[in-house]
């Protein structure tokens, strides 16, 4: 086996890795615009209801961005572990690296960073993402991966996650997956829906909606935390194991679930306990007020006192007078 410039011919170099995800900078970046056009929009809005108007306006984008980002995000499960372990295969060559590995709702990522970056004569800085999502094929994703030489400690920890292997976690995974993204498109809608009501404004219905997208998000938990606690296989490198733990989109959506849940809850109390401070929350006492006076205005004059006690006679008996003599 001869070497080309010190590395072997037949493994293609490193990918160019983006340095962040583009589907949620997209969204990211679409809500930050919406934010910002509510900003502006915010000076033309009077009194202490520009201040409650803005907290509905930041909590309702917050909420959507969440349900939306987390459907593409992949680190539900995180682990790390760093390792002296063998580079490719066919090579005696030993490296010092961190590993690690990123379960989503739509497949895994397998990351390999050398410590240092740059040893033997090769640039060690890998993230590799192997789908399971509807018209993804994982085994033939990992297969591309034995085809292209990927690093050995990348294709050991995607292999545990084959439906040939023995750990038999892919099953699990996948469904819990499909499952999970199921309830949070619907919870995504669901919000919608509750965005739309608030602002008719149907405010206990709106309240209802809060309440059932933060059920789905809860839902969506709990599908995933199946997955998660079934038995899996140990991922070693010599002396060390790579153990996974729930990760931020995990605690994120729990995090924005019991949001939902406690504004659902409130809206549904103070509906029912005092609704005219919901409806100040919420700016319509004043719009009411505005109403009441519209509607007064339309209702015709009362007649006075004086117009009331003025005798009415017919005209006939008028003309009808009959004289008696005294």
């Amino acid at each position: 086996m001869t070497l080309w410039n010190g590395s072997f011919p037949f493994y293609p170099g490193t990918n160019a890795c983006f340095p962040f995800d583009t589907t949620r900078a997209v969204i990211v970046s679409v809500f930050l615009s919406m934010l910002a056009t509510f900003i502006i929009i915010l000076p033309g809005i009077r009194g202490r209801g520009r201040l409650f108007w803005f907290l509905r306006v930041v909590m309702g984008l917050f909420v959507g961005a969440v349900v939306l980002t987390i459907q593409f995000t992949r680190d539900w499960e995180t682990g790390w572990v760093t390792a002296n372990t063998s580079y490719k295969s066919f090579s005696r060559a030993l490296v010092n690296a961190d590993i690690g590995l990123h379960i989503g709702l739509a497949g895994v990522n397998v990351t390999l960073v050398g410590n240092p970056v740059n040893q033997v004569n090769e640039t060690i800085n890998y993230n590799e993402h192997f789908a399971w999502s509807f018209g993804a094929d994982y085994d033939h994703s990992y297969g591309e991966g034995l085809e292209k030489g990927l690093p050995s400690p990348i294709l050991y920890v995607a292999e545990k996650f084959t439906t040939q292997s023995p750990c038999g976690v892919h099953r699990q995974y996948r469904i819990s997956g499909h499952y999970a993204s199921l309830t949070l498109w619907m919870a995504f809608c669901t919000w919608l829906i509750s965005i739309l009501l608030f602002s008719m404004p149907i405010l206990l219905y709106g309240g209802y909606m809060l309440l059932l997208t933060a059920t789905l998000m809860l839902f969506s938990l709990l599908f995933f935390f199946t997955a998660r606690n079934t038995p899996k296989c140990p991922i070693q490198f010599g002396p060390a194991s790579l153990k996974t733990e729930y990760g931020g989109s995990f605690w994120l959506t729990l995090a924005t679930g019991l949001l939902c849940l406690l504004l659902g809850l409130g809206v549904i109390i103070l509906n029912s306990v005092q609704p005219e401070k919901l409806k100040l929350v919420f700016n319509l006492d004043k719009g009411k007020g505005e109403e009441k006076v519209r509607d007064k205005s339309y209702l015709p004059a009362k007649p006075s006192s004086s117009v009331q006690d003025v005798l009415m006679v017919p005209v006939g008996e008028l003309c009808e007078v009959t004289a008696t003599q005294l």
